[in-house]
């Protein structure tokens, strides 16, 4: 079996990688650095996925000779600047929709020569509920939910889901958690909800990948709602 995956670095990308390792799938990682946990495990191509013209021939290096992938899991993605819209440049609106939408777009454009059987968009719950501080981000995963299903219509051979994995306790969630709760509501939320570790998360995006495959390509979903 063979994974595709973005983003290893830490968190739930890097908890993907050793789960999929540990379930037998051969793994090929774009991302900007491997940790030492990964190395000589995973087929490696380091690549800036916000240097967009760099990110077509960074895929193509990753995967020469490769015709067929089981699963491919866009998970790359940052949280970028936490704060009111109008605080926020567009500038970082920009660098925060290169790299969660559209080095996405450009992977799946590459991807176009090979069969792929299964493909995930890490998205979140951010992308439908659009809560006062989340902005650039929340709108770049509902962009991304979109982006999804737009494909879904043209890979016809290909299952593809916008998956929200709930809230996992990464890095980038323990700096949404220090931002004003008064201020910012949804802040209180996610203190006060429960959460899973990057580990809890991947085994459960394992166990629930032939679930997956039961809502029509293209859809969103939410696993605190299956």
């Amino acid at each position: 079996m063979r994974l595709f995956i973005t983003g290893v670095g830490s968190g739930l990308g890097k908890a993907l990688a050793e789960t999929a390792l540990r379930r037998g799938y051969e793994v090929y990682a774009l991302s900007r650095h491997l940790p030492e946990e990964l190395k000589g495990k995973v087929k490696f191509v380091r690549c800036d996925l916000r240097e967009l013209e760099r990110v077509e021939g960074c895929v193509r290096s990753l995967l020469e000779g490769v015709d067929f992938l089981d699963l491919v899991i866009l998970n790359a993605g940052i949280l970028g600047e936490f704060g009111d819209m109008r605080e926020v440049s567009l500038y970082r609106f920009r660098e925060v929709m290169d790299l969660n939408v559209w080095a996405n777009k450009v992977i799946l454009d590459t991807l176009v020569d090979i069969k792929v059987e299964q493909i995930i968009g890490i998205s979140s719950g951010a992308s439908v509920n659009c809560n006062r501080g989340w902005n650039a981000y929340s709108i770049s995963k509902a962009s991304l939910n979109c982006l999804l299903k737009l494909y879904a219509r043209e890979m016809e051979n290909t299952h593809i889901i916008a998956l929200a994995p709930g809230l996992v306790l990464t890095p980038m969630l323990e700096e949404v958690m220090k931002q004003d709760t008064d201020k910012y509501p949804s802040v209180r939320r996610i203190i006060e909800s429960p959460k899973r570790t990057p580990e809890e998360t991947a085994e459960l995006i394992f166990e629930i990948l032939p679930k997956l495959k039961e809502y029509e390509s293209g859809s969103y979903v939410d696993v605190r709602k299956m």
